[in-house]
C-alpha cells in the first residue's frame, strides 16, 4: 500500500515539474519573495508578496514545499492517520482542527524519514489561528496560510533551510545573532527564521 502512495505522490510530483516549465517568459524570473518563478508556482505553492512566506493552496501543495526540504511521506487525511495509529505515534491537532478558533481548515499528516510524524494545517485564518497559539502557548513552523508541526529533530532542522517562519508567544524568546525576529499578527507573537531545538 506505502508503495502505491509513494509512486502516486512521485508521478504527481513529476508531473507537476512538467508542468511548471509549460508558461509565458516575461522576462521576470523572480517572484515577490525572490524565489525562481517556476519552482514557486510547481505544486501551486508560492511567495507571498512582500512577506516572504511561502503560500500552499491544499495539503498536496503543503507537501510538495516541505518535500523541497525534508522528507514529506505517504500523505494522509488528519482522520485516516489518526485511525491507522497508536497515541505513540501521534501527530498534533485532532482536537484542534474541530475548534473553530483554530481556523484549521484542514489537516492532514506525512511522515519523515525517520517515521516521525509532521502535521500539516491549512489555515483559514492566520491572525486568529495565532491567537490560538497565544492563548494555547504552542510554537509552530507557519507559512503564509499554512502551519507545520514537525516531531522529528532531523525534518525540523531540514526545514529551516526553507521560508517558514518559526511561530512563538513566549516573551522570553531570544534569537542568536545573524537571526531575524520580528512582530507576527498578534500582539505578543513573533516569527523567526531560528527554529530552537
Amino acid at each position: 500500500m506505502r508503495i502505491k502512495r509513494a509512486l502516486a505522490i512521485g508521478a504527481t510530483l513529476v508531473a507537476l515539474t512538467g508542468t511548471a516549465g509549460c508558461g509565458g517568459d516575461d522576462g521576470n524570473d523572480k517572484s515577490g519573495g525572490g524565489g525562481d518563478k517556476s519552482s514557486a508556482s510547481a505544486g501551486s505553492t508560492e511567495q507571498a508578496t512582500g512577506s516572504g512566506l511561502p503560500k500552499a493552496s491544499d495539503m498536496a501543495s503543503i507537501a510538495y514545499y516541505l518535500n523541497k526540504y525534508t522528507p514529506c511521506l505517504d500523505l494522509a487525511t488528519g482522520d485516516d492517520y489518526d485511525a491507522n495509529h497508536d497515541a505513540d505515534s501521534s501527530a498534533w491537532g485532532a482536537d484542534e482542527a474541530a475548534d473553530p478558533s483554530w481556523s484549521i481548515k484542514e489537516r492532514g499528516v506525512c511522515t519523515d524519514g525517520s517515521g516521525h510524524p509532521i502535521a500539516l494545517l491549512s489555515v483559514q485564518d492566520m491572525a486568529k489561528f495565532q491567537a490560538a497559539v497565544k492563548k494555547d502557548g504552542s510554537e509552530f513552523l507557519v507559512g503564509q496560510d499554512f502551519a507545520v508541526v514537525p516531531v522529528g529533530d532531523t525534518a525540523r532542522q531540514g526545514l529551516q533551510k526553507s521560508d517558514l517562519r518559526f511561530l512563538t508567544c513566549d516573551a522570553d524568546f531570544s534569537v542568536p545573532s545573524g537571526f531575524t525576529k520580528e512582530a507576527a499578527a498578534v500582539d505578543g507573537c513573533v516569527l523567526s527564521n531560528y527554529f530552537p531545538s
